[in-house]
This record gives C-alpha cells, structure tokens and sequence, in this order.
C-alpha cells in the first residue's frame, strides 16, 4: 500500500559537476541550495545583491552583472536602519547613502565576475506578484517599508517573464547551464488563492524557458514539497518554510537528478574528508591521531580540484 505519490527522478540535461562553477540567483531556495552545495564543496556563490522574490528583479539584476551597470543612485532609499537601494536585499543596509551607493557598486561588480565565469546558473522564482515604483513605473525587488501610496501591486504574466529572459538566455546565459525551479515557500501575506495562481504563472514560465533552450533545465522543488511530501510535518512551525527533513529529502533528490555520476561518486568521500576535519579527538596530541590526520591530508591532497584549504590546515596541525 503507498500512503504517497514520488514524483519521478527529473531528467536534467546538464549535470554539475566538481569544476563546475555555479551562481544563484533567486528567492530563499536559491540560498538554501547555495549552502548545501557550498558544504558539499563545490564552488557556489548566491548573488551579491541577496535574495530576490520576483522574476521582474532577477532579470534585472542578472542584466546588471551582466553589463556591470552603475548604480542608479535614484533608487537609493532611506529607512529606519540607514540607506539601502529598492533594487536589493535589505542585508545591503549602510548607515549612509555613499556607504549604500559602494555597497551595492561592489556587488554589481562582485556579480559581474561571478556571472562571467560561471558554467551553471541556478534561478528560482518566488512570486509573480510585484511591486512597481510609481514615479518611475519600474518594478522594485523590495519596497524596504516605504510609504504604499509610492508602489503599485500587480501580478506578472507567463508572457511577460518569458520576454524578460529571452534575451539573456540568448546573450549572457546562452552558454550557461541553466537550471529554473520555483520556491516551495508560500507567500502568505498575498493570500492563499493568489499564491497559488502565481505559483501556476511561475511554473508555466519556468516550463517554456525549459523547454525552449537547450541549455536550460527545471528542478520540480515546488512539486516535490506540495505533491510528493504534502504534508504539514514536513513544515516548519509557521506552516510556510519547509522542514529541515524536507530540505534534506529536496537536497537528496538534487544530487539524484542535478549532479554528474563523477560528483556523486566523489560526494561521499568528500563528507568524509569534512567530518575527519571536525573530529574532536579526546587528544589531539597522541600518535594515533597524528596518524589519522596524516591519512586524510593525503586524501585531501588527492581530491586537488576540491578546496580543502580549511580541513588541510587542521590536519596539517596535528599531523606534525
């Protein structure tokens, strides 16, 4: 008997592999996938900028890295904790407007670097609802509790976010690996219902860019926690994130569908290294340790294209 319908293994079209270089782009999935990858040690950076909801923003701002745009000082705001633009994160906060001009300069140019060398390019919408600035008719990635009487809320189409990215998978994504989910998180604050109709317009969205360019592909996040988990103890306590078990359970079936055989060969081995280098021995100083530090610097050392600077350096100490 089965209490619960598994959604079959995605089949990607590319796989991420250890010299992979990756970039993530997108709502709090991007950035709970982003540290997973990093403990895993692969070589991932989340954008510069911090997290973005909408697909308007992400577009913008990957647009942005791209051609390493000035800041549009404009856009700079004032809220209670200091200066910060209304086209990034609130985490790029600066006590002064030069302070958050630079700030958000140095990401820009941070992304800039990052999207020039990346092979595999990781974007996950949250919402299709977004916020237009009225005085200037653009869409704002956060309205930083500005007045409301300043903002227009409308809802994005399937058509319209497909244009947004046209031309960057044809120009600066065209010989990328993209990979589009949509973020199992519900947006609560725009109401049940309309957070399933954005929902559905993202999905769509993601399924034509998908399925229009060879080098794009959809990881189904949303599908995994909504149709296969679907069911409130995988949440956390405010019955929107998910739980640590589902991102474990999503987390499996990433590296079941995302990644290359060789990773998956190499990921094992890799955990190992880290929790040798996290032992806490009961002392540090004996022989038997020295010798088992000695053992998983070699192994270390042998895994060259893994940065294992940090784990390296604790061995190194007490294999001496």
């Amino acid at each position: 008997m089965k209490f619960r319908t598994e959604i079959d293994k995605p089949q990607l079209k590319g796989r991420i592999d250890y010299n992979s270089k990756i970039v993530t782009l997108g709502s709090c999935f991007a950035e709970n996938i982003t540290k997973r990858l990093a403990s895993a040690k692969f070589c991932v950076k989340h954008s510069p900028v911090g997290i973005l909801f909408n697909p308007a923003s992400i577009a913008s701002t990957l647009t942005a890295f791209a051609e390493r745009s000035a800041v549009d000082c404009g856009r700079i705001v004032r809220r209670s904790e200091g200066w910060v633009s209304l086209d990034c994160h609130s985490e790029l906060t600066m006590p002064t407007e030069e302070e958050a001009i630079k700030t958000l300069q140095n990401a820009i140019d941070e992304g800039h670097k990052l999207l020039r060398s990346a092979t595999c390019v990781i974007i996950t919408f949250g919402t299709a609802w977004v916020y237009e600035h009225i005085a200037t008719g653009r869409v704002v990635a956060n309205c930083h509790k500005q007045p409301s009487r300043e903002f227009c809320r409308r809802r994005m189409s399937v058509e319209e976010i497909v244009a947004l990215f046209k031309p960057l998978m044809e120009g600066v994504l065209r010989d990328k690996h993209v990979i589009f989910t949509v973020s199992p998180i519900r947006h609560t604050a725009d109401g049940l219902t309309e957070n399933c109709v954005s929902k559905a317009i993202l999905r769509l969205a993601a399924d034509t860019l998908s399925s229009t360019y060879d080098n794009a592909d959809y990881f189904p996040a949303y599908e995994i926690v909504t149709d296969d988990l679907r069911d409130y103890r995988f949440y956390a306590e405010d019955m929107v994130h998910p739980s640590a078990q589902a991102v474990e359970y999503i987390w499996q079936r990433f590296i079941e569908s995302a990644l290359a055989d060789s990773a998956v060969e190499l990921l094992p081995k890799v955990e190992k290294i880290i929790a040798a280098a996290t032992h806490k021995p009961f002392n540090p100083n004996s022989e038997e340790y020295a010798t088992f530090c000695k053992r998983y610097l070699k192994e270390a050392q042998r895994l060259s294209m893994i940065d294992f600077s940090a784990e390296c350096e604790v061995f190194e100490r007490y294999s001496k």
